[in-house]
């Protein structure tokens, strides 16, 4: 039964207010869980684009006849346009806003995907993966922080995660698409498979473009840091059905104007506050991507030189490497996200992957019943890799900065990243090239470092209020600032 008399609404006069109300579960429900979801889907095509050419790298070599140096140069073009949208789209991300960047970069998936399908030199497709690469660089970024700022503190954690698993479902996906081409297209045009893959990926971009234009807001911390707590009212209203009331007279705009200069903000990361968290993040993220682009990119090219099998094999081994081992181990570590928390998650996860890939190394060209072996330590490297440090990486990233500079952070984090997906895309080839399987001891120095750092620099950023953190340092400031005459 109602109570007579309602509690009144909640008051906000500062950013903070606004971020204490997200942070506690009081603003909850809503349209937060779908804003979480569509935030995904932008994951998903990140992920898709990235892996729908992964089948066809062997079949790009034979068609534009590249050399290995060559093949290296169009793996890795995405990355690097990856590392330059990762770079400033995580500046403008806290400069303009987060709905501005996630609506604008989506223009970069639809018409780089149809541009890379279509490619008839080498240079046009390496040119089109790059436009590619921008836009995953400024989405990835920009997706993780609406999920950090549209969740309450507890189980935070977990929901950024959820770019780990969503990332291995669309890398299943991509290899799904082309089970129905595999089978409907004449033999003699399978080489072209890869394009049928990286052309439908326009499809599902055209999708969520829709449903962003539809149902997403600006984050409301963002708006609140900006000084409009009368539109970050609006969007707590629209999204959470929470209605507050704004005190006008206990503003601080001059708190919450935007940052004067990008080199300033990304200078912060590497203030004593945030320093070793920016070290962990940059880490973390780098070396989890050398792992996972030597191992799971390149994964239809290890089936089919271990397994010694042909095209179909190469199609339906990796989809069900990314769609059962990737997806259940990031599962997994979402579960266990509240409990252990990001650094336990990622130090378990690098020490695994480092004892499979030496593993690997130490089995080489297997025969007979040694390929199950090979097979059950490839799906052990993408569960633990998918459970804890390929997740992780952004996780940390992502949630050891407040609102004001999670932009920069996550991109930061991300630009790192894809270096370390640069250094991978672009060796491996070379590596896999001159020393076959012994390769793999090469990889194995990726999560030794990785774990190295972590016993080396133990932060857990879930623990922390990040955002509550900043607030009691600018108030300790505070007096610095204005002394008394």
């Amino acid at each position: 039964m109602p109570t007579p008399h309602s509690d009144p609404p909640p008051v906000i006069s500062s950013a903070a207010d606004v971020n204490e109300l997200i942070n506690s579960g009081r603003a909850k429900g809503g349209k937060s869980t779908a804003i979480t979801i569509i935030a995904l889907g932008g994951i998903f095509i990140d992920a898709y684009d990235f892996s729908a050419i992964a089948f066809g790298l062997k079949d790009i070599a034979v068609t534009f006849e590249l050399s290995s140096i060559q093949e290296g140069i169009v793996s890795a073009s995405i990355m690097v346009g990856a590392l330059l949208g990762a770079l400033v789209g995580g500046y403008l991300v806290d400069r303009i806003g987060r709905y501005k960047m996630f609506m604008a970069d989506m223009v970069f998936f639809v018409v780089a995907a149809l541009a890379c399908a279509v490619a008839p030199t080498f240079e046009l497709l390496t040119g089109a993966r790059f436009v590619l690469g921008i836009g995953i660089g400024i989405d990835f970024p920009v997706a993780l922080a609406f999920i950090a700022e549209f969740n309450a503190l507890r189980g935070r954690g977990g929901k950024v995660s959820l770019w780990q698993p969503m990332w291995y479902f669309a890398t299943g996906c991509s290899f799904l698409v082309l089970v129905p081409f595999y089978f409907l297209i004449p033999e003699s045009g399978h080489a072209d498979l890869w394009r049928w893959a990286v052309g439908f990926g326009a499809v599902p971009a055209l999708i969520v473009m829709l449903i962003r234009h539809r149902y997403m807001n600006e984050s409301p911390a963002w708006a609140a840091r900006q000084g409009d707590l009368h539109r970050a009212a609006e969007i707590l209203q629209s999204s959470y059905g929470l209605t507050v009331t704004v005190d006008d007279s206990a503003q601080e705009p001059a708190a919450t104007g935007p940052p004067s200069s990008g080199l300033r903000e990304f200078a912060r990361l590497f203030s004593p506050r945030y320093r070793a968290r920016t070290i962990l993040a940059a880490s973390v993220s780098a070396l989890q991507s050398v792992q996972y682009y030597a191992v799971g990119f390149a994964l239809p090219v290890i089936i089919a030189a271990l397994l010694h099998q042909g095209r179909l094999t190469s199609i339906v081994g990796p989809l069900i490497f990314n769609l059962v081992f990737g997806v259940l181990g990031g599962l997994l570590g979402v579960r266990l996200s509240n409990k252990l928390g990001s650094w336990k998650l990622a130090a378990g996860g690098f020490a695994v992957c480092f004892a499979m890939l030496i593993g690997l190394g130490l089995v080489g060209d297997a025969e007979g019943a040694m390929l199950i072996l090979v097979g059950a330590m490839l799906g052990v490297f993408v569960f633990f890799h998918s459970y804890g440090p390929g997740a992780q990486g952004m996780t940390i990233a992502t949630l050891s900065y407040p609102t004001s500079l999670r932009g920069v952070g996550s991109g930061f984090g991300q630009a790192m990243l894809r270096i370390g997906s640069m250094v991978s895309l672009f060796f491996f080839p070379i590596l896999s090239a001159n020393l076959g399987t012994g390769v793999f001891y090469v990889v194995a120095a990726a999560p030794l470092l990785g774990l190295l750092v972590l016993l080396a620099i133990r932060w857990e950023p879930t623990r922390v209020d990040v955002d509550a953190e900043e607030a009691a340092d600018l108030a300790a400031a505070a007096p610095d600032r204005h002394p008394a005459v």
